[in-house]
């Protein structure tokens, strides 16, 4: 068959195929130059992922080609990431050969938002950071604010894209003509507006349902229920008044997956119950001792104005030991299959002027699950008070920007309905104390966060969400102080706990509650792994 020929058959079937298939098919161009095939697409398609195949008349073949989206091709070794762009169009090229071809664009059936740097189900706000170097991609389902002051830069290294525009308009009491500062788009191509929206596989708009509880009667094998946490954990902690009164109730689950199906579907689950529980009962009752689990905590959190705060703090060295000793999860795991999932709920009834939450501390070291990483998903607050998953063994640590590549980390990750950093400095007994009294140490955090925020509510800086660089929370004075964070950033909903909005730091509002770090920011390459994404990712598609 002459060359002409075989683009002519490429470009007719492939535009049949498309046309009856998908929207933007009309967009696919085939061309030859130079004995070199060039198939094009415009780059607000640039989520999809390109598919040949040489014979129409066999039903499977198709082959990943590409993609311009490093997080597309995230689950297919096959696929090349794309980076010629001309026009407005990504180009994909080869030689021309004299075997027929065929090509199509599909949608992905699979985008896990850790594959981003920064991902964000709505709008995306930088506005009035710091300096800022982003080295992964950045994608929002909605607009993107960036600009920051003369003093400051914002730095992007990969692709940008969103779903509307990428603008600096006011906002954070900001002007258009005070946003001054360096920004620069350096990916290639620089940055993507009107994309599709990226499509959440909860089949719902509650993105928040995915750290909630499920209700009775929801089948835990429908779309929503296999995206609950709650459901894809191996062990739940869940902690509520005690229908007795006095201590409260503490229900702890384990459970497995079996033919395919996830561990909320466990039909021999293994529950214990302790009811009016003490401090001592849960480190020395008979039925199923919890050493690592503490329900006396206290401490203010000055952004909640809440003066105290009724805390399930889980200590996570102490929970590592007891995963791999205690005769009740022996009894349920075997073979080193330890949980890479815990869910936790304090559904304490605590009244108007105290919220329910949950801490983690002595997190360095994960419990042990043979690499298979990590996540603790919470529907409360959560407040991660130390280093987190810096190392496995004691000896070798990840603590510095891009370490985790060392081996010294696990696919890890926090999810929650808001994520608070508190430093190993932080003392509860100062929490509600004068700001100069809460004075922050450096810290290290290895894990995708997943939170959410307080939606801007206007322009002025009484109701700015705080934007992504405060999507974590702070209470203290951290001026001066590093933290370093290997990381990939979520807002996939709105807080609906922590709902107090953010206000604007000390050291421009002597009111303010804290004073942010120096933010030593970094994309866990890990992630663009599929074996080393964090237990639990949620996924998105294209619609």
């Amino acid at each position: 068959m002459m060359f002409s020929h075989v683009v002519k058959a490429i470009a007719l079937a492939a535009f049949w195929l498309l046309s009856l298939q998908f929207s933007f098919a009309q967009n696919l161009g085939i061309a030859v130059t130079n004995g070199a095939l060039k198939v094009s697409w415009p780059q607000t398609n640039y989520y999809s992922l390109l598919q040949s195949k040489t014979n129409l008349a066999i039903t499977n073949g198709w082959i990943d080609v590409g993609s311009a989206s490093p997080a597309t091709v995230i689950f297919s070794s096959a696929a090349s990431r794309l980076t010629n762009f001309s026009g407005g169009n990504i180009i994909f090229t080869q030689q021309v050969t004299t075997t027929s071809q065929f090509f199509r664009l599909k949608s992905p059936a699979l985008i896990p938002v850790f594959g981003f740097s920064i991902f964000y189900d709505g709008l995306l706000e930088f506005t009035g950071s710091a300096t800022m170097q982003i080295n992964g991609a950045v994608h929002a389902n909605g607009p993107i604010y960036v600009g920051t002051v003369a003093s400051a830069s914002q730095i992007f290294n990969e692709t940008v894209t969103s779903t509307n525009t990428i603008s600096s308009p006011a906002t954070d009491g900001y002007t258009p003509s005070s946003l001054i500062g360096t920004v620069a788009f350096n990916g290639s191509p620089p940055l993507v507006t009107n994309v599709p929206a990226l499509v959440s596989m909860i089949g719902t708009n509650n993105r928040h349902g995915i750290i909630e509880i499920p209700p009775a009667g929801e089948q835990v094998e429908s779309f929503l229920g296999r995206a609950r946490l709650y459901n894809q954990a191996q062990m739940l902690l869940l902690v509520t008044n005690s229908p007795l009164g006095g201590g409260p109730k503490v229900t702890v689950i384990m459970q497995t997956g079996f033919n395919g199906l996830l561990p909320g579907a466990d039909f021999a689950k293994a529950i214990r119950i302790l009811t009016n529980t003490s401090t001592a009962y849960l480190s020395t009752n008979p039925i199923i001792p919890l050493p690592f689990l503490s329900l006396t905590n206290m401490f203010a959190d000055l952004r909640q104005n809440q003066a105290a705060q009724f805390v399930t703090q889980v200590d996570v060295g102490q929970l590592n030991d007891w995963l791999r000793t205690n005769a009740f999860i022996l009894g349920k795991f075997t073979g080193g299959n330890y949980p890479t999932i815990l869910y936790v709920a304090d559904q304490r009834n605590i009244g108007s002027t105290t919220q329910a939450v949950v801490r983690l501390t002595r997190a360095a070291k994960l419990p042990f699950n043979n690499g298979l990483g990590f996540t603790v998903a919470t529907q409360n607050p959560l407040y991660l008070w130390g280093d987190y998953n810096t190392t496995i063994n004691s000896n070798t640590y990840a603590t510095t920007v891009g370490s985790t590549t060392n081996g010294a980390a696990v696919p890890a990750a926090l999810i929650a309905d808001a994520i608070t950093i508190l430093s190993p400095n932080w003392l509860d007994a100062l929490s509600a104390s004068a700001f100069s009294s809460r004075t922050a140490s450096s810290m290290t955090v290895n894990a995708a966060l997943l939170g959410g925020n307080v939606p801007s509510t206007g322009a002025t800086s009484t109701t700015f969400s705080g934007g992504v660089h405060n999507l974590t929370r702070f209470l203290e004075n951290w001026a001066g102080v590093a933290l370093t964070y290997n990381t990939s950033l979520v807002c996939l909903f709105g807080s609906k706990m922590a709902t107090n909005q953010w206000r604007t730091q000390h050291n421009t509002d002597p009111n303010g509650y804290y004073d942010p770090p120096t933010r030593l920011w970094a994309f866990d390459v890990n992630f663009l792994n599929p074996s080393k994404l964090p237990p639990g990712t949620p996924i998105y598609s294209l619609p």
